[in-house]
């Protein structure tokens, strides 16, 4: 036995770095993230909607409508509801964030700072949220309606998801914010 000898065996996980005891800018990325996923699941809408209803046209599929049965009228009420997304931006927005507070947001706490993590659990959310609500719209066609209306919302949602997460990995930065700590004691 040797007194005064330090010993070999490492520091526990917990004592080995220390964090900071907030992360910062998280609300302005969650504003700024539901804000974008508002509006850029309208832009999609609007984009894919013209060409979707070009393309049906000419396959024949002029007269569908929403309400209507078969997968592509569950596409089309899927491209409709998010073309009308800005409208309802007081509950879409909130939602939004609610969402994304309590799933990305949480990340940084957690010490998760790997940009992957982000955009997968964005796309994740936004897949839940878009695809839920456009394949409940849907469902009033029949099944086959509601499963188009899913896939296309999933979709749209799942792409405006993995932005937002990507935005929220941009502006809280946590791998710089959760390895610079300040130890300043004055």
């Amino acid at each position: 036995m040797t007194s005064g000898a330090q010993s070999e065996t490492p520091l526990p996980a917990y004592a080995t770095t220390p964090r900071p005891k907030r992360v910062k800018r998280i609300r302005l990325a969650l504003a700024v993230s539901s804000f974008a996923a508002c509006l850029s699941v309208t832009l999609m809408g609007f984009i894919f909607l013209g060409p979707m209803q070009m393309a049906f046209g000419v396959m024949g599929f002029a007269e569908l409508g929403v309400g209507q049965s078969g997968f592509a009228s569950g596409v089309q009420t899927a491209f409709q509801l998010a073309s009308l997304n800005f409208f309802l931006f007081f509950i879409t927005v909130p939602g939004a964030a609610l969402a994304l507070g309590l799933s990305v947001g949480r990340l940084p706490h957690r010490g998760i700072t790997a940009l992957m993590a982000y955009l997968r659990w964005g796309a994740i959310w936004g897949a839940v949220l878009v695809g839920g609500t456009t394949f409940g719209f849907a469902l009033f066609g029949g099944a086959a309606s509601a499963a188009g209306g899913l896939v296309a919302g999933a979709a749209i949602g799942g792409a405006a998801g993995g932005f937002c997460g990507f935005l929220m990995h941009r502006i809280v930065s946590p791998a710089r914010q959760l390895t610079e700590v300040d130890l300043s004691v004055f």
